[in-house]
């Protein structure tokens, strides 16, 4: 195998933990924002490329041209997909079996704490949301132009061991909002790369999938949960009307459940973190 990662953040890290746990033998080309460069990670040697919408090294275009394997984690550039936008004829010419597009479950927008789906209707509200889709429907429409074996991966809200409700709690940096009927969803980071590993064998082009646990909550009741474990004091409520506009805003004006069935009914797949609880409890014996 050859993989090209377009970024190397925690999923794409994640996702080659999990093929060197499986001995599976593959080259890997990353692209950074940094200076190109020969690294290591997981005692796996990669060619690390950069990129960035200002500045591109043109070596990784044979390394692009050679890959069986893409996945794309990069995210839009005002509204647009960069990497379309540089590589567009160079993709369309390779013969990569699996190109897989990381977006995220704030396509959907606000839809009152109700269920949604792969059908659903998506109608994002923040910025975030609202490039992710745009960027969605680029590489759909890109793929159905030149017949190319890509998927759509709609992730909830990822949390890992460096990355918890844990770790805000304890230094202080959690900011909870009380809101009645706030539903978000989540995933752990190791079932994302679980299921990004079985899809190497599994794969339907064209496919969109959400990537979830199976119970979507409130941050309060996170936040709580997670007070308990630690033994500390919830943290005290803020009120939303008191946010400034951002991310933290946008994230409290969109509530729904993110349905998963269709995930776990194509790969067949069983959660190892069905809900937060068992997510927490393992991070926090392994770390706390």
């Amino acid at each position: 195998m050859k993989i090209f990662c377009f970024g190397f953040g925690q999923v794409a890290r994640h996702f080659v933990k999990k093929l060197v746990k499986e001995n599976v033998k593959f080259e890997l080309n990353i692209t950074t924002r940094n200076k190109s460069a020969s690294l290591k990670f997981d005692k796996i040697e990669y060619n690390a490329f950069q990129f960035s919408k200002e500045r591109k090294d043109k070596n990784v275009i044979k390394k692009i041209f050679e890959a069986s394997h893409i996945l794309i984690s990069v995210p839009p550039v005002e509204e647009q997909d960069i990497v379309i936008e540089n590589f567009k004829e160079v993709i369309r010419e390779t013969k990569t079996k699996w190109i897989t597009y990381l977006s995220a479950t704030s396509v959907y927008g606000n839809h009152n704490g109700a269920w949604v789906d792969e059908n659903s209707e998506t109608n994002p509200i923040s910025m975030n949301g609202k490039s992710r889709l745009s960027a969605e429907r680029e590489w759909l429409a890109f793929s159905k132009e030149y017949n190319l074996p890509t998927q759509i991966l709609r992730l909830s809200g990822i949390y890992s061991n460096d990355n918890n409700i844990l770790k805000r709690l304890l230094s202080g940096e959690a900011r909870i909002v009380k809101k009645k009927d706030h539903f978000f969803s989540r995933i752990h980071i190791e079932d994302i790369a679980n299921i990004l590993f079985l899809s190497l064998n599994k794969f339907k082009r064209n496919e969109i999938f959400n990537i979830s646990d199976d119970k979507p909550a409130s941050q309060e009741e996170l936040a709580i949960f997670g007070s308990k474990l630690l033994k500390i004091d919830t943290p005290k409520l803020l009120d939303i009307d008191d946010l400034e506009e951002g991310m933290l805003k946008d994230f409290y004006r969109d509530s729904k459940k993110v349905d998963n069935k269709k995930m776990k009914r194509f790969f067949n797949y069983k959660l190892l973190y069905p809900t937060f609880k068992e997510g927490l409890i393992k991070i926090f014996n392994q770390i706390i």
